[in-house]
């Protein structure tokens, strides 16, 4: 790959962020519906975010 912009990066960090939070916070709302509970939308927010915190260092954080 080439060189990456400052602009390029921030984009892809941002949408992996906004990706984590859909993705789990879909899957808690889902299981709210399903099991008529209230506490699973919160939890897959916090999941999501987590997730896309660690995916974002997992593949930026490292200096190359």
């Amino acid at each position: 790959m080439g060189e990456q912009s400052g602009m390029d990066t921030g984009l892809r960090v941002l949408s992996i962020l906004i990706s984590g939070l859909v993705f789990y916070g879909g899957l808690g709302w889902l299981a709210d519906r399903w099991l008529q509970t209230s506490w699973c939308l919160p939890v897959g927010l916090v999941v999501g975010t987590a997730a896309g915190v660690y995916l974002v260092i997992a593949r930026y954080g490292r200096s190359t």
